[in-house]
Formats: structure tokens, sequence, C-alpha cells
């Protein structure tokens, strides 16, 4: 019974919080304007997703004390959070140059890293892979990628908290069906804060995730998705198919950049959900689009994988091939002048 109490607890810190934040950033004047790189018209206060920072992460010692998170992953997610969340608040309110901003996210990969004692071996089609420490470099990149590229994603109203709260919801139920019930606790609870803030942020949005919110939530999936490859090889597996659209649209989207020999630090709006929102002229489409291709295509295979019964790269090949197409078609990385020809 207490952790359903602390629950419900989460859920009002996050969106007392988020409502405070609101008007904190208002009397600062922490607000995105608008420009011919944005996807929304109206001067937004940005910095909410701090909330869910601040609600996930002081859920987390009680769950330790509860018995149901292990103390590696608390010190692992906590560390690793607050240090992305710090740098993410600081260049909300003053611009951080990249190369300093990289460094704290390789410094936060490696602190998850070293909690989670690098990368377990992993099942390749039947037979375990230990990659040693090419994989934990690997692992390091991978762990950058991730939140920044949710970052990346976190473009239109809605999105990064429908994706976060769709699929940790979706793997709890993988997690659940499969006999994991010990490692349902963390998603759930990261969905129940995303879920305070997302209240705000609907379409049309009272209010931005910001940059600390958006790579918190990025480098905490990413460790949830690696300390589930402790306990079960197929469960990696099963995370990164639910990630597949943020996943595909941000990696495509980065190599026709670096293709065409843009920055990649630099502001764009060519993902293709940004193409999307703008040809249907709706955020909230868009985001509805997203979930429901992780509720009704990628959780039944994220599911199969889970369960043992499909291998976990062909079962990510088939979760992907379609999305792929889905990118191409809204031409993402492209820029604006390529898409009108």
């Amino acid at each position: 019974m207490t952790v359903w109490w602390l629950l419900m607890a989460v859920l009002a810190v996050s969106w007392v919080l988020t409502h405070g934040l609101r008007y904190y950033a208002l009397s600062k004047s922490l607000m995105d304007i608008p420009n011919e790189r944005s996807s929304h018209i109206v001067p937004t206060p940005r910095g909410g997703g701090v909330a869910i920072v601040i609600s996930f992460l002081l859920a987390l010692p009680v769950l330790a004390m509860l018995g149901l998170l292990e103390p590696v992953l608390v010190f692992g997610v906590m560390g690793a959070g607050l240090i992305i969340a710090t740098v993410g608040f600081a260049d909300d309110h003053g611009h951080i140059a990249a190369r300093w901003r990289l460094l704290g996210h390789f410094i936060a990969a490696s602190w998850a890293l070293f909690w989670l004692s690098g990368l377990p071996p992993l099942l390749f089609f039947g037979a375990f892979v230990d990659l040693g420490w090419f994989g934990n470099t690997l692992t390091l990149i991978y762990l950058v990628w991730m939140l920044n590229l949710y970052n990346f994603m976190d473009g239109i109203d809605g999105l990064a908290s429908a994706e976060a709260i769709s699929v940790c919801a979706a793997m709890c139920i993988v997690y659940w069906l499969n006999g994991y019930t010990g490692l349902v606790w963390p998603p759930l609870f990261l969905a129940v804060a995303v879920s305070g803030f997302f209240y705000w942020n609907f379409p049309p949005a009272r209010i931005f995730m910001g940059d600390a919110g958006s790579g918190f939530l990025g480098i905490v999936l990413g460790i949830f998705a690696l300390h589930a490859a402790t306990i079960a090889s197929e469960l990696l597996w099963s995370w990164l198919i639910l990630l597949g659209v943020f996943i595909v649209d941000a990696t495509w989207t980065l190599i026709r950049r670096l293709v065409r020999g843009e920055k990649v630090y630099n502001a764009h709006r060519s993902h293709a959900y940004q193409y999307a929102s703008r040809k249907f002229k709706s955020h909230g489409v868009v985001t509805a689009v997203v979930v429901g291709v992780n509720v009704l295509w990628l959780f039944p295979i994220a599911y199969w994988v889970g369960s043992g019964s499909l291998s976990g790269p062909l079962g990510l090949c088939l979760a992907y091939t379609p999305i792929m197409w889905m990118v191409c078609v809204f031409k993402a990385g492209e820029s604006e002048l390529e898409q009108c020809i």
C-alpha cells in the first residue's frame, strides 16, 4: 500500500512543481521565443522538466529503503541524472559551449557505467557475446547519444513526455508478463513523474521541458535499458525496440546532416516529426501517431523479444524497418529547401 501512496505523491509533486516552475520562468523571462527554426509560434516558458527530475529522484531512496530498488541503480541514476539535469538547467538559463556540455555528458555516462559494472554479455542469435572494453566504449557513446537524441526529439508539444510515458508503461507490461516484476518500479515511477509534467505540456503546451528535463529522460531511459540487460539480455533489445521512433528519427537526421557538412549542434527543424507537424499543422496529431506506433507496433515486438520468442537483433530489424520508411517519406535530415524540391 505504501508504494501506491508514493506514486500519488510523485504525481502530485511533479504537477505542483511544474506549475511553480511555469511562474518562475515567466518571472525570470525564461522563455522559448519562436524563430525561423522553431516548431511553435507563441513564446512559451521553458525549464519545466526540472519537476520530473526532482519528483523522480526524491522517490528513488524511498524505493531503495522499501527493498524495491537495487542500490547500484539508485546511485547510477541519481549521480548521472543530477549531472545532466544541472548542465541542462545551466544551459537553459545561459548558453554553455557545446564542448563543455559534451564533457558533462561523458562524465555522467561514465558514472552510470561504473555503477552498473559496464556492458554485460549480450545474446546474439542464441549465443552470448562478451564485447569487453569495446562494448563498454560503445555503451558510453550509446548513453551520451541517448540523452542528446532525446533533447533533439523534444521539439513539439507533448512529444518527449508522451514518448517517455508510453515507452515506460509498455516496458512495465513487458516486465510483468515475462515474470520480471522486480524491474517494474523504476519505469513506473518515471512514467508517473512525467505524467505530472505532461498535464502542462499537453498540446498546446503551457511550458516546455527544457534541456534539463529532456537530457535527464534520455540518460535515465538509457540506464534503465542497460540495467535490464544485466538481468536478461533480451530486455535490452526490448527497450531499444520501444524507443525506436526516437532512435531512428534522430540518428537518421544526424547522419544526413553530417553528410551535408552541417554543424550538428546548431538548432534546426529537419527531423521527420518536425516535417510531419508542419505538414499536418498539428503537434497533437504527430504526438498521438508516435504513441500509436509505440503501442500497436513496437510493444508487441518488444514483448515477443522479452519473452524469448523472437531474437533481439531480428526483432529490432523488424521493428525499425517501417520506421525507417516513415522517416524517408518525411525526408528527415533534408534542408527545407530540399524538402520543397
